[in-house]
């Protein structure tokens, strides 16, 4: 039979062991971790989270110690994919703040455009406005990630909250582009 291991070896070694599975990129292995020692910190009652057995760390520091290498590759790795994409929400942005001032179709002698009670220039009308709205979101959550400070307990909720959200929008935003590119081309082919 094993021999019984106290409790608050068991959270030390939860502090220093990794979980189970390996997730593709830094940022959200730290998150893992965290998830995992949170679980099995929950289970032991608060003088045992902060009883000094390892070391004269507590569990919490010691998770801190043995996972601060992980910590710094989260950043790097989560700078590196918002830079990316922030680029490109970017690009999106100009593309169709340009697309929303070229009224396809043309514009008759009073500034309004021609195929205004047209679907597909409502349709166009729409999908850019959601595409800008969309993108420039997009852009606002990958900018809150560069400018993160990238404590420990922000790869927990905070910083894959961002990138889920910024990750949303770039997708709805590029959506959007098309549908506003699709209803454009139908504009074009119905006045020639």
């Amino acid at each position: 039979m094993g021999k019984d291991i106290p409790g608050d070896t068991i959270l030390h070694i939860a502090a220093v062991l990794a979980s189970s599975s390996e997730i593709p990129g830094a940022a959200l292995q730290m998150q893992r971790e965290l998830q995992w020692f949170k679980t099995v910190e929950a289970h032991f009652h608060q003088s045992l989270q902060r009883k000094h057995i390892l070391d004269g760390k507590t569990p919490r520091e010691e998770f801190t110690k043995t996972h601060s290498v992980l910590v710094e590759k989260g950043e790097k790795w989560m700078k590196d994919t918002a830079t990316s994409f922030s680029v490109v929400s970017a690009l999106i942005i100009t593309i169709v703040f340009t697309a929303a001032f070229t009224v396809p179709g043309g514009i008759d002698t009073h500034g309004r455009p021609n195929c205004l009670h047209e679907l597909s220039f409502k349709i166009f009308a729409i999908s850019v406005a959601l595409a800008l709205f969309s993108s420039t979101t997009s852009v606002q959550m990958f900018l809150g990630i560069l400018t993160s400070r990238y404590a420990e307990d922000d790869f927990l909720f905070s910083l894959p909250k961002q990138l889920i959200i910024g990750l949303i929008t770039l997708f709805f935003s590029i959506a959007s582009m098309k549908v506003a590119f699709g209803s454009t081309f139908c504009i074009v082919i119905s006045h020639h």
